[in-house]
């Protein structure tokens, strides 16, 4: 066994010392939303930082519950969370997949413009007409298509595929499978750790996706839950200030606008422990020489 020195210890304390007030600091923030969510305002106003409420008052979720408004952007989110993820995580294996072999034709011209994408686009207006010639306008297809898949994304994906043992492939080919049974029953198992990663970086991008609706919708009905959020956060509250004058509870508009943080931001807090392994170790593909 390794005897550590004084010197090594010290840095380990400074080193957990540092990352333990990142964390504090990255935590804080929900951690005073989640309690304002559920303080009176006039506590609140005495005691301004202080996370430990007095007294425990649920009015604010039992307002935003009865808003017809919020589950509407809820049904529209997870539709383009699922919807969005499956398209990405399907366009990203049959893609990356071919190009992950040395020996594709025309392999190097396609990756370089699958790169050139990455740092030019048409701009703001030519997508826009893009959506409205395309007819997407005003549909949830506008706010799930334009992201579904990404350049970078792309290129990690066919790092991590290009790493895997040929020879696997190979034995397959020999046993008399097919590239879409290699895909399937070798390619797509092993890759689970990556798969995993991208379906929380596209799951967490869609969820919380805003300024495409803001451009490619004009009704309220088609507003993902984001955009919602910010309409009530952001723009004056005034879909809260309403629920609030009507069922006159006495729930102030600030406490209102805190449980809505809280009840946007609960799903992907209770999904990602849950995702965690694979995402720690899909977190290196970056790293892999491909």
């Amino acid at each position: 066994m390794k005897i550590r020195s004084k010197g090594d210890k010290i840095f380990d304390f400074v080193t957990y010392s540092v990352i333990s007030l990142f964390a504090l600091a990255c935590l804080f923030p929900f951690f005073y939303v989640a309690a304002f969510s559920v303080t009176p305002y006039s506590e609140y106003l005495e005691h301004p930082l202080k996370l430990i409420p007095y007294h425990i008052e649920f009015g604010a979720y039992r307002q935003i519950f009865n808003m017809s408004v919020l589950w509407t952007g809820y049904k529209n989110t997870i539709i383009i969370t699922v919807v969005g993820v499956a398209f990405n995580i399907f366009l990203l294996l049959i893609t990356a997949y071919p190009l992950s072999k040395p020996d594709l034709k025309g392999r190097n011209v396609i990756l370089v413009l699958i790169t050139f994408t990455m740092f030019f686009n048409g701009g703001l207006i030519p997508n826009f007409y893009l959506i409205r010639s395309l007819d997407l306008y005003n549909t949830l297809w506008s706010l799930i298509l334009p992201g579904v898949l990404g350049a970078y994304n792309l290129i990690l994906m066919k790092s991590f595929i290009g790493n895997i043992p040929p020879s696997l492939e190979e034995s397959a080919s020999i046993d008399g499978a097919n590239e879409i049974t290699i895909l399937a029953r070798i390619i797509v198992p092993l890759s689970k750790p990556a798969i995993a990663t991208f379906v929380i970086f596209h799951a967490v991008t869609q969820w919380n996706t805003f300024f495409n609706a803001i451009i490619y919708t004009s009704k309220r009905d088609l507003w993902p839950l984001m955009l919602i959020v910010r309409d009530m956060v952001v723009d004056s509250g005034g879909v809260a200030r309403d629920m609030m004058d009507a069922t006159n509870s006495g729930v102030t508009e600030f406490t209102i606008k805190m449980a809505i943080i809280i009840f946007a931001t609960l799903p992907i807090l209770v999904v990602y422990p849950f995702m965690q392994k694979y995402f720690m170790k899909g977190m290196l593909i970056g790293s892999i020489k491909g």
